[in-house]
Parts: C-alpha cells; structure tokens; sequence
C-alpha cells in the first residue's frame, strides 16, 4: 500500500508545548502508513533532536522567522514551495502562527492536495496593540479558506475559531497535546534537583517552566514571589526557561530582594526531575492553547495554582487539584500558593487527587487520533 506522504512546519523548535507536540506527532507517525518530513527554522535548540527522528526528512529554512520580516517571510514562501516540491506531500500539516500563514500560502501555490492546521493557541488576542492585532487575524482569515481540516489543543481555542469565522464547527476536531503520562506518573530526581540549586532539602519550591517571553508573563511570577516569601520565608522558586525577557528578569529580581531565592537555571530537559522536587507549580500566561506544563504537574501529583487562561480549566479543577484565579490577578495566585504551603492536609488531598483526568492527554492517543484524520482526509481526497 502506498504510504501517505505528510510534512509539517512549525516557525521555530524551540523548547515549547507546540514544538514538542510536533516532535512527538513527527518521531511517532506509523511508518508502515506515512513518509513524514518536517519543515522548520534553522534555529532552535531542538534541530538536533528533529534530527535524530528515524525515517524523516527534515528540511531547515534560513529565512524562516518569528518575527515579521516581509522580505525574509517571501523568501521562506519560497523555501517551503522548493520544499513541497522536492517532498511532494499528500498532506502538509501547519503549526504555529507564522509557519501556519506561510506554510498554507506556499501549499496553495503549489496545490497540495490536504492542508491541516494545528492551533496551539491564537497568535493574536486582547494582550495586542489594535492594529497589529487586526493585521494578525486578517492573515489568519487570507489562509483559512485553503485550510481542510483544523486542530485544535483546547475546546475554547475551537470555540474561538468558529466565533472568528475562521472555520465552521465540522471543520475543527480537538486533539489534546499529548504527553508521555509514563515518565511523569512517577517522577524521581529531585533531591540532585535541590542540590544542583542549592535549595535545602526540606524547603518548599513554587515551580514555573515557561518561555521568558511576553505570552508567559514571566514578571508575573517575580511579583507572586515577592508577597509569597512574606507568609512563607523559606520557600524558594524555580522559573525555568530563558527568553528575550531574561535581561529584565534579573533586573527585577535584584529589585524585589530575590537573588538568594528566585532560581532561574535556563532550559532545563528534566521537567520530571524539577517536578519531583516541587512542592506547588504556576503558570502565568496572558494566554495559552492547552497548557502542557499544567498536565505534566498534575500527572506528576503537583498542585497547580494557574490564570485562567484558554484551556487552563479544560484540565485543572479548581479547588481540586489546585486552583484557578483571574488573568493577571498575581495577588489572588499568591494568597493561593501561601495556602497550599502553609496547609499541608490541602496540599495533600490536592495533590492525591491530580491527576485523575490527565489520560486523555497520553502522547500515542494524540499521534493515533491525527493518524485516523489524515486517513480520512485522504480517503475523502479519493472518492
């Protein structure tokens, strides 16, 4: 039988829910039924990895780029139509914001025959200056019409594509960003977490793993600290992760009075590790698609305190296994993360019950149900 010839692209691998969804999707395709290819930067700190994948055609772009570039971005159209051609796709299949405009445009001027696209969360929202919000979601509207068949992470990220106009409902199908449950069901390591960082062996640790960039609100997590070690002068706290946003990052934790107790190691591989060793996880987003870091603390049995935030309360259960509070209300997060180390039966009922409805975020279901919507895209193509 011949097998379905499917190619991503995705902007950038950095280190990222969406890039590790794409990853996970790319390595476990069944290679009996696809030839895969991805497409992607030349930059980022997972190439390597992309790499290494058995049986993929990875093809890196010099001229494709986060950032809005017009000439670079024409430059990349043509890159990924150089692509599609040597690779000759059944499908191509989008990720991100600017990967998913460039790489459905190149696809139509090629004429692929199915084009998906992946939603890991809008490029676009209330966070945005008017104008360049406007000029985003025209983009995302130019390219909709040459798309097939959507996926979303989250059921409000679906629910906003069809109040945008972007795709009718039987267009979008949620598939959850899957995750290896395996790995952090039981994670050890955090006593040489602890040691590394110089944290005492019985200090509490609040833990963020998030991109240093604007999206994350990484300042939100500083601010949290500093009323946090007012009630809890002994916790300690992990942001993991570096971005654009490091410089002014360690400026603010010099004003704050938090070099001895804000860590900030980088990009770390040992998310289970860190989780072992945590004793309350964050997220601070301005916005997300399905929040992955939030699935693997809960699998992990780490109480989550996160914004309310797209996708968030698909997954954490307030007052269940942690708790949701309001977008930017950094007040509110940190009386939250005080209770929870300061009462120790709430955490330890909290974190009993996390857990408990992460398994529809298992990586093979995630590969297995894109696998049955490329099938049915092809068949559809056919008959």
């Amino acid at each position: 039988m011949k097998r379905v010839r499917v190619l991503h692209a995705i902007t950038m691998l950095e280190l990222g829910g969406a890039q590790r969804n794409t990853l996970d999707t790319v390595a476990g395709l069944d290679r009996s039924r696809f030839a895969v290819a991805l497409a992607c930067s030349n930059d980022g700190p997972l190439v390597g990895e992309a790499r290494t994948i058995a049986d993929c055609h990875v093809y890196l772009l010099p001229h494709l780029r986060r950032e809005v570039r017009p000439l670079d971005d024409w430059r990349a159209v043509g890159e990924l139509r150089r692509i599609i051609r040597e690779f000759r796709p059944d499908i191509v299949h989008t990720h991100s914001s600017k990967a998913g405009v460039l790489g459905r445009l190149a696809a139509r001027l090629e004429g692929v025959p199915r084009v998906v696209h992946s939603i890991h969360g809008f490029g676009f929202g209330a966070h945005q200056w008017a104008p360049v919000r406007a000029v985003f979601l025209a983009a995302e509207r130019l390219v909709a019409p040459w798309t097939d068949a959507f996926i979303a992470v989250s059921r409000r990220n679906a629910a906003q594509g069809v109040e945008l106009g972007l795709f009718e409902p039987w267009q979008v199908r949620v598939i959850r960003s899957g995750i290896d449950l395996r790995v952090f069901r039981h994670p050890s390591g955090g006593e040489e977490v602890r040691r590394e960082l110089g944290i005492p062996p019985h200090a509490p640790i609040v833990l963020q793993v998030s991109c240093f960039k604007p999206q994350k609100a990484p300042e939100r997590f500083l601010a949290a600290a500093a009323r946090v070690l007012q009630h809890c002068p002994a916790a300690h706290f992990v942001l993991v992760g570096d971005g654009e946003l490091r410089p002014a990052l360690e400026r603010r934790r010099r004003e704050l009075g938090l070099e001895g107790r804000m860590h900030l190691p980088g990009w770390r591989r040992d998310v289970p590790a860190l989780l072992a060793a945590a004793t309350v996880a964050t997220l601070t987003s301005r916005f997300e698609g399905l929040p992955r870091v939030v699935v693997e603390a809960l699998a992990a049995g780490v109480p989550v305190v996160a914004m309310a935030v797209e996708g968030v309360e698909e997954v954490l259960r307030d007052e269940v296994d942690g708790f949701v509070v309001g977008e930017g209300d950094v007040e509110a997060l940190a009386q939250r993360v005080v209770l929870l180390l300061k009462r120790e039966d709430l955490h330890r009922a909290m974190a009993a019950r996390a857990g408990e409805t992460v398994g529809e975020w298992d990586r093979d279901t995630m590969v297995r149900q894109q696998e049955e919507l490329y099938r049915e895209l092809t068949w559809r193509n056919r008959s």
